[in-house]
């Protein structure tokens, strides 16, 4: 049975590991991949206070006017460890979960030029859910990789007032679970709760597409995110 999502999360690393959604993106900036993103995935802490669940409300914040979804995956780690090995990484994942990172884009672009990093532009809120999926619920789905870990094949879409805009697998993550659980680990230590998010899948958001082909998101739009495997998780911006 799917287990209950845990109120109690302790951190949140989002990484950035499927290259399709990182050329898109990179793109539509005017910019190309950079060699570092392939030799270590990258992540970004979030704010676990905006952790929200299924069919929770999204606020949109007043200064945007470019809202934006993130279809991803998530794990939550079972266990203490530090300086995990990647041929041991899997056994700490509690569940899969669906996430989606809310963004507010233009507020986004305007922080990165600084050169630290999202905050205020990702800061308002998180969705999760609906539950988690353990590793054996999901274990059809993977690929065992001897020296990477599972490799998971999953198919995700996510839908806007019921047009669908995203369509994409969990297999194209450029690192695995495994190496994620491996680096976030290395000269600390991850705990119980902790929460880490895939990144967004390829084509799931409204930024990896030319401007204007998809509305940014506004007051009353529902987003629906699918995971096979997992669920559905739905949530309304008001």
């Amino acid at each position: 049975m799917p287990l209950p999502i845990p109120n109690n999360i302790h951190s949140f690393r989002d990484f950035y590991v499927f290259e399709q959604h990182v050329r898109n993106a990179r793109k539509n900036r005017g910019l190309e991949m950079v060699s570092e993103w392939y030799e270590a995935p990258a992540f970004y802490f979030s704010n676990t206070a905006g952790i929200v669940g299924h069919n929770a409300p999204i606020h949109k914040p007043p200064e945007t006017n470019e809202l934006d979804f993130e279809l991803e995956l998530a794990i939550i780690i079972s266990r203490d460890g530090s300086d995990i090995p990647v041929c041991g990484a899997d056994s700490y994942i509690a569940g899969y979960t669906i996430l989606n990172d809310w963004s507010a884009r233009d507020i986004q672009r305007a922080e990165m030029k600084v050169g630290l990093g999202p905050s205020k532009g990702k800061d308002f809120a998180t969705s999760i859910g609906p539950h988690l999926v353990t590793p054996a619920e999901i274990r059809t789905f993977l690929i065992p990789d001897s020296m990477r870990g599972n490799r998971i094949a999953l198919n995700m879409t996510a839908y806007v007032n019921g047009r669908q805009y995203s369509q994409g697998n969990s297999r194209d993550m450029h690192w695995t679970f495994a190496e994620l659980i491996s680096h976030a680990s290395r000269n600390t230590r991850l705990m119980p709760g902790d929460l880490i998010g895939s990144g967004t899948v390829g084509t799931g958001c409204i930024t990896e597409f030319p401007p204007g082909t998809y509305p940014w998101l506004k007051e009353g739009d529902m987003v629906r995110l699918e995971i096979e495997g997992i669920g559905i998780l739905e949530n309304t911006v008001v």
